[in-house]
């Protein structure tokens, strides 16, 4: 397979350029989700080409992945009568400590994997497709839910949009197991098309009734946890949506939304703000996405050609790291599972840094940016990353002598250095690596991918 060269591959003859080391690690961040010592210094041997071939094709089982079995949830049982507050509200805490285990066991996972793109993009669909736990209140579902990100995040976006439309935890969060003929609940259909198909300003108040109309009927079983079609809450008549009319059904309209000019355009502008630039990108560019998505809405093919677009290699993209994505490559590299962390600190950190999986604060999805770069925001990451250390094995850079610890610390984390005012900063701490390495993780090179 021949991928477009970036731009910083064209700085000459002579094998790889230090700027392709870069881009490699930069590749290694967004794609992946953060390298390992020794895999990047693998990819680096074998240039930017090759690995974002590994990246995106991976060559067979990833035994890591597959030693991270997910949690397996005893079967749900009756919910508690309204007229027994204190029966429903430990129900409440019991699913929601459920839920948090199962987001320190997808922690486990993206840190394990050694083939990541797979959680890569199930994190990009998780904040995508926001769904909260928080509302939904079955582990089972959402855990059901991210097998599906997984499975399907990767290849024909018609296919995902059609399986979350009708999502058993997606029905929960919006309210979607209410809708019913002559009694249509838009909630739903309002925000499949402003979040997570078309965006704002591709449709009009008359296509959210119509399309409301479409998603009636669908009801998850309370006992076994799956959608199904009620046909008698059904409205099978002819809607009209976005000047088109027909008996749609839920798959009718999300093959609608997905198939209008507008939407591949949106999801374009939604891949290159998390793996290239908070800037949009310019028409030319974002041409290129859409025809590389093209007529099988691949979704692979427009992060391809997302990241090997000439800004992807311009020193200027430089991306805030969200705290999921900063805390997992702090796991990858110091090879450390999330779970041997100290609970209390685990749950803390991810709730003071404002990201925990499972828990979206809306279904908009967390922020993207320099909203995650306040001061306490920077405490937050310091505490979580005294955790990090104290757990990890440090002995790459304890086995260095002190006077080239800051140097190993570095190379520990995947990061070509530190500017010399985190190394004057640094330096002090170079016979309490626990403290050095902390610091380091939560050093401003840290914080981005730049």
């Amino acid at each position: 397979m021949r991928i477009a060269a970036p731009a910083f591959r064209a700085s000459g003859r002579g094998g790889r350029t230090a700027f392709e080391g870069e881009a490699v690690r930069r590749l290694l961040q967004r794609v992946g989700l953060g390298a390992r010592r020794d895999e990047l210094e693998a990819a680096r041997a074998v240039g930017f080409d090759a690995t974002l071939v590994r990246l995106l094709s991976p060559p067979g089982r990833d035994a890591g992945a597959a030693a991270t079995q997910p949690p397996t949830f005893a079967p749900a049982g009756p919910r508690a009568g309204k007229n027994d507050p204190e029966a429903r509200a430990e129900q409440r805490r019991e699913a929601a400590l459920q839920s948090r285990r199962l987001g320190v066991w997808w922690l486990d996972r993206m840190a394990a994997a050694d083939e990541p793109f797979p959680e890569r993009m199930a994190w990009f669909w998780h904040g995508h497709f926001a769904t909260s736990a928080q509302k939904v209140r079955h582990p089972q579902l959402m855990s059901a839910q991210n097998e599906t990100l997984r499975r399907l995040g990767r290849g024909d976006f018609r296919a995902l949009a059609r399986a979350m439309v009708v999502d058993p935890a997606m029905l929960v969060w919006l309210d979607g197991g209410g809708n019913r003929v002559g009694r249509p609940n838009e909630n739903l259909a309002r925000e499949f098309m402003e979040l997570f198909t078309l965006g704002v300003g591709n449709y009009t108040e008359d296509d959210v009734r119509q399309a409301a109309r479409a998603l009636t009927g669908w009801r998850v079983d309370r006992r076994t946890l799956a959608a199904r079609l009620d046909p008698a809450a059904h409205d099978p008549g002819p809607k009209t949506v976005l000047g088109t009319t027909a008996e749609y059904d839920a798959a009718g309209l999300s093959d609608l939304l997905v198939t209008r000019p507008a939407s591949p355009r949106f999801l374009a502008g939604r891949v290159w703000r998390r793996f290239v630039s908070d800037t949009p990108p310019d028409p030319a560019t974002l041409d290129a996405l859409v025809a590389a998505y093209g007529p099988a809405h691949d979704i692979t093919a427009m992060v391809r050609a997302a990241v090997t677009s000439p800004a992807f290699g311009d020193p200027s993209s430089v991306l805030v790291r969200q705290p999921v994505e900063w805390l997992v490559g702090a796991l990858r590299a110091l090879r450390l599972p999330a779970s041997r962390m100290r609970e209390t600190a685990l749950a803390g950190g991810l709730r003071d840094l404002g990201q925990t999986p499972f828990f979206p604060p809306d279904v908009g999805g967390w922020p993207a940016g320099p909203a995650w770069l306040s001061t306490a925001a920077a405490l937050s990451r310091l505490r979580t990353a005294r955790a990090l250390s104290g757990a990890a094995d440090l002995s790459p850079v304890t086995d260095e002598p002190v006077r080239g610890r800051v140097e190993a610390t570095a190379a520990l984390l995947g990061l070509p250095g530190f500017t010399a005012r985190t190394t004057a900063a640094l330096a002090p701490l170079a016979r309490r690596p626990p403290d050095l390495v902390a610091a380091a993780l939560a050093s401003p090179e840290n914080t981005v991918s730049a």
